[in-house]
């Protein structure tokens, strides 16, 4: 069994991302900008934020915070997407979901110039990724195919089982499994799949984007099985100062041994969610993807 380790292999691609960054600066050209809305005082989408800061500090990128209350009116959210859209002095931006529940979320995506949805949400970007057109794909996908290529894992003609249809993660990474690139041959599961534990256990890539923790294990995997695991949900643990743990969809110490490969939690797909949206922003500043 070889660990996955998403946090070093982050650590090595803001390294690249910087390289690029300072190749920018030195021709004349303005550091990468990328803002965050942030609506609400989530504890989950505090800390993802500040951690977004900081990688946009260690690569050299500018970043803005934008913070509405919790009761902000949906009509002013979106008038300062609409003043995002049009400042050229911008590459890129998203806006921290959940939101509250009276924000129309696919309002919210929709509005948002496609050219500077780094987190890729927007139907153009999701239609482009499907039809295999430059676009900015979700960071969560866009992470995981990135470990796939660099721990150099075997994907064409192999069987993936993508556990989950979440339009953020579960569709769009069925979408790139299947494209010419990668060459996977694959099924989508869900909750409600009747023989889901034989399904799971029939994929060579097993993909596990449920959002329930301890979801997979050891019988639902089978030997030598590649696994994935995007599970990132908060628990409540008496071993941590802050009072909650990250636990993934799979158990772990159990299914494990039977791995080739093996994401852990955290450590694993995190640390690649975060450093793909610095891909994309960068890609965004250097015009690749919409000219």
């Amino acid at each position: 069994m070889q660990l996955i380790d998403g946090k070093a292999t982050a650590k090595a691609i803001k390294e690249e991302i910087k390289i690029e960054v300072d190749k920018l600066v030195q021709a004349g050209h303005r550091a990468p900008h990328l803002a965050a809305i942030l609506v609400g005082h989530d504890g989950g989408s505090e800390t993802y934020v500040a951690y977004k800061i900081k990688d946009c500090e260690e690569v050299g990128f500018r970043s803005s915070l934008i913070r509405f209350e919790n009761d902000v009116k949906e009509e002013v959210l979106l008038a300062k997407i609409r003043e995002l859209n049009n400042d050229p002095e911008l590459d890129g931006f998203i806006v921290q979901l959940p939101l509250p529940e009276h924000i129309k979320e696919p309002e919210v995506i929709e509005a948002i110039n496609p050219a500077k949805d780094v987190d890729g949400f927007h139907p153009v970007n999701v239609g482009r990724t499907v039809i295999g057109l430059p676009s900015f794909v979700s960071a969560t996908p866009f992470g995981i195919i990135e470990l796939l290529k660099r721990y150099q894992i075997e994907t064409s003609g192999l069987h993936c089982v993508v556990v989950g249809r979440s339009n953020i993660v579960g569709r769009p990474m069925s979408i790139l499994m299947s494209q010419k690139s990668i060459n996977a041959t694959v099924t989508v599961a869900h909750s409600r799949t009747g023989n889901l534990e034989e399904l799971c256990a029939s994929a060579d890539i097993l993909i596990a984007a449920l959002g329930a923790p301890g979801f997979i294990k050891e019988n639902m995997v089978k030997e030598g099985a590649v696994v994935i695991d995007v599970g990132t949900t908060r628990v409540p643990s008496s071993e941590t100062k802050s009072g909650f743990r990250l636990k993934g969809d799979v158990i772990f110490d159990e299914v494990a041994p039977k791995c080739s490969f093996i994401t852990p939690v955290p450590g694993g797909v995190g640390p690649m969610t975060r450093v793909s949206l610095l891909s994309n922003t960068l890609l965004a500043a250097k015009g690749n993807i919409y000219q």
